[in-house]
């Protein structure tokens, strides 16, 4: 069974992706096949930082000094 990766290591595999690309070295097959492999990376990575933004909650200080927990999505920009 295949370990699955950590965004920070989905992450590091995307700038490599990126860093090839940007050189310019890879034939065309395969750098369309790199751009796909990094599109894939790329919403991986975007969906967990979602899930992790849908984590956060935020913390405020009342009047009385208790700590109130908001859920991000209550607070207004």
């Amino acid at each position: 069974m295949a370990k699955t990766k950590s965004f920070e290591e989905k992450i590091a595999e995307l700038e490599e992706i990126v860093n090839r690309l940007e050189s310019g070295e890879a034939p065309l097959d395969e750098a369309v096949s790199l751009f796909e492999k990094g599109v894939k990376l790329s919403a991986e990575c975007h969906q967990t930082l979602e899930k992790a933004e849908q984590k956060v909650k935020v913390l405020t200080e009342t009047q009385t000094g208790e700590v109130k927990e908001t859920n991000l999505e209550n607070v207004e920009e």
